[in-house]
């Protein structure tokens, strides 16, 4: 996939579908913002007694400055996101349209059983009550694209849907050069 040179590229799915690997993958073309980065960078400086969801917040507070600072940079960017969140991706939309870029989305589509086993592969769950909300906003996501395409993402100028033998095929991604915006748009 192709992609100009001052994107933003969101990478949604459930809990387990395969978004960090796809991103490992892809990571030689463009920074990659994972929540997961941050979460560990907290952890590394807690006491090891102290619960994650006493800190959460500042871990969030740290993953959402750190996005700010990658999107105002300017250059391509990939984004590792749940998906079921339409508010982060109208913001990532409104924040590359400051500068001049333009939000895509590759949204993995590889289902629940699919999901649960890469959970089991890398041997970290998501709760039953996260994975749930994390499958029930992706399903009105999903179900909205099934009914009116990709218009239904009407902040991302594009919505790639992979499902698990795609997502297998998607070895890169590159950012070329600027688009030149049309002076109708």
């Amino acid at each position: 996939m192709s992609y100009p040179a001052g994107a933003v590229v969101v990478v949604s799915g459930l809990p387990g579908s395969g978004k960090s690997t796809l991103l490992r993958r892809w990571s030689c073309t463009a920074p990659v913002v994972d929540p997961r980065a941050s979460h560990v960078a907290c952890e590394a400086v807690m006491p090891a007694w102290l619960p994650y969801a006493v800190y959460r917040p500042w871990a969030r507070l740290r993953h959402f400055w750190w996005l700010c600072t990658e999107v105002r940079s300017g250059g391509p960017l990939l984004v590792h996101d749940c998906g079921s969140r339409s508010w982060m991706r109208r913001w990532l939309s409104w924040m590359a349209g400051r500068r001049g870029g333009e939000l895509h989305v590759v949204l993995l589509d590889v289902g629940v059983a699919e999901a649960l086993a890469g959970q089991e592969a890398r041997a970290r769950w998501a709760s039953r009550r996260v994975f749930a909300r994390h499958r029930q906003g992706l399903g009105r996501l999903l179900g909205t694209l099934c009914l009116h395409g990709s218009t239904a993402v009407r902040e991302a100028v594009s919505v790639v849907l992979l499902d698990r033998v795609s997502r297998e095929r998607m070895a890169a991604v590159e950012f070329g050069p600027e688009r030149r915006r049309s002076e109708n748009a």
